[in-house]
């Protein structure tokens, strides 16, 4: 086993070589940071955005939505709404979490300037996408936001992280190539159809026609695998593990907890457009990738060797699950939003944590680790706590969200869904558990004194387990009046 203990956020040095630090847990820290204003000048623009979108919310009564902005260019409804709160309140845990390793991680101190200005661009084009009212607007903007990461991933960990990035990147221009040549199709099937096509989204539900044609199936078909791909699904998913991996902590939270969600509220503005014309080619296509994710993610679970890695096929699995869900329709529609909004919490609450394990023990292998909750007690706890959120236990939100979305599978009469789905988070459990228990809880021989991280690090992961119990106990009245609205919107109850 690996006995060096290392500080680094990502990448290790050997002890003595340039560049490497004192043991995780003696206090060692890097005075050499060059600017020590951008860590709390984050976290400053992280809340005050928050404080933004949490007043309006407050103060702004869901009947008066939606809004439009800048000649209707942007929107602010309840979809956008939700959207903006919580990829918002995941960027203030990632930002608290970024200011408060760069004064022990190396790596995050040398490149601080950059990964902070990046991680700003990159959530200024998540709020703008968000509320974009205008298909290509939208698409624009998730093009954006991969073009902001790209760089953030190849200041990983990798043996070739440029390369990493680079595949990152492909991939992402790909998925929105597909989605621009099915946008087109559309526009070629408003055409034939002597329809003025109109790229407003809220224009566009209206003027589509009641009876759709083969360039209208084709397009949609299109943008739903371009931006599946986004999200993770298969057939196109392989990026998303080799990127979370490779990428920083923070940016794997990033690209998994907020950037994740940009593509579900495209998806959710096609359903928004067609659901009252096209639900049945919709659903279909929806159902077939959500199926073949959940049986990939099986398979590539009981492989995994690297913890991080896990985390990513569960990613997949996750996607998964929202696209079977989503392709039910009505009677799931409210789990399925319950399932995403709890899944960014876990994905962040684990990709932080598993950055504070990559700290102490300087890798990623899974066999590496043994009785991580005596070395790392706090952090081991809370990566305990995220993977019974992941696996979908009580109390927390997935466990609700799954049991409505089974529940709303069952109403369907789609036994065929309810069943891979059953079988394939089976087995994702028992291949997860198996890896990831004996981790936590199996004997450690290292002889160093317990280690861990500082309160202001723990902080935010605290804030992610207490929204978990939340949103599985008891959901605030105007959370889940928002959520209900959003569910209608995509043809829920």
């Amino acid at each position: 086993m690996n006995t060096r203990l290392v500080a680094l956020e990502s990448g290790a040095a050997a002890p003595g070589a340039p560049g490497s630090v004192e043991p995780a847990g003696s206090g060692s820290r890097f005075p050499q940071t060059r600017h020590p204003w951008i860590g709390p000048a984050l976290v400053a623009a992280a809340l005050a955005i928050l404080g933004l979108w949490v007043t309006v919310f407050i103060r702004t009564p869901l009947a008066a939505l939606p809004l439009y902005f800048a000649q209707r260019y942007f929107v602010l409804d309840a979809t956008s709404l939700l959207f903006l709160l919580l990829i918002n309140i995941v960027f203030l845990g990632i930002s608290v979490y970024m200011a408060s390793r760069v004064h022990t991680s190396a790596a995050l101190a040398r490149h601080m300037p950059s990964r902070a200005s990046l991680t700003l661009a990159f959530m200024v084009a998540m709020n703008f996408g968000v509320m974009a009212n205008n298909l290509l607007l939208l698409w624009a903007f998730i093009e954006l936001t991969a073009l902001c990461a790209a760089p953030l991933v190849a200041q990983g960990s990798a043996k070739a992280p440029h390369r990493v990035a680079w595949r990152y990147l492909l991939y992402s221009s790909m998925s929105l190539a597909l989605t621009f040549l099915g946008i087109m199709c559309l526009t070629r099937s408003a055409y034939l159809q002597g329809v003025e096509i109109h790229f407003a989204l809220d224009q566009m539900a209206a003027a589509v026609p009641p009876v759709g044609d083969s360039w209208r199936h084709l397009g949609l078909g299109l943008m739903l695998f371009g931006l599946g791909s986004k999200l993770g699904l298969a057939p196109l998913y392989s990026w998303m593990p080799e990127t979370y991996e490779a990428a920083p902590t923070s940016t794997s939270a990033l690209l998994a907890a907020v950037q994740f969600n940009i593509s579900v509220v495209a998806v959710f503005r096609i359903l928004q457009v067609f659901q009252a014309r096209d639900t049945g080619f919709v659903a279909y296509q929806l159902l077939i990738m959500g199926c073949l994710s959940l049986a990939v993610a099986a398979i590539q679970v009981m492989a995994a060797r690297s913890y991080k890695r896990l985390i990513a096929y569960a990613c997949v699995s996750s996607s998964g699950v929202i696209a079977i869900g989503l392709s039910v329709g009505r009677a799931a529609a409210y789990g399925v939003l319950l399932y995403i909004v709890s899944n960014a919490f876990v994905k962040a609450l684990l990709f932080l944590t598993a950055g504070r394990l990559r700290a102490v023990y300087g890798t990623n292998e899974i066999k590496a680790l043994s009785g991580v909750i005596r070395v790392l007690p706090f952090s081991g706890m809370l990566f305990a706590v995220g993977t019974f959120a992941l696996l979908g236990f009580p109390p927390f939100g997935g466990f609700m969200a799954e049991m409505l979305i089974l529940s709303g599978i069952v109403q369907s009469g789609n036994l065929i869904a309810f069943t891979v789905m059953c079988t394939m988070l089976t087995i994702i459990f028992v291949a997860t558990g198996r890896s990831i228990f004996p981790m936590l809880w199996g004997p450690s021989d290292r002889q160093v004194p317990p280690a861990d991280g500082s309160w202001v690090t723990a902080a935010p992961k605290l804030g992610f387990v207490v929204a978990l119990v939340m949103l599985g106990v008891y959901t605030p009245a105007p959370i889940s009046q928002l959520l209900r609205q959003v569910a209608q919107s995509i043809g829920g109850q």
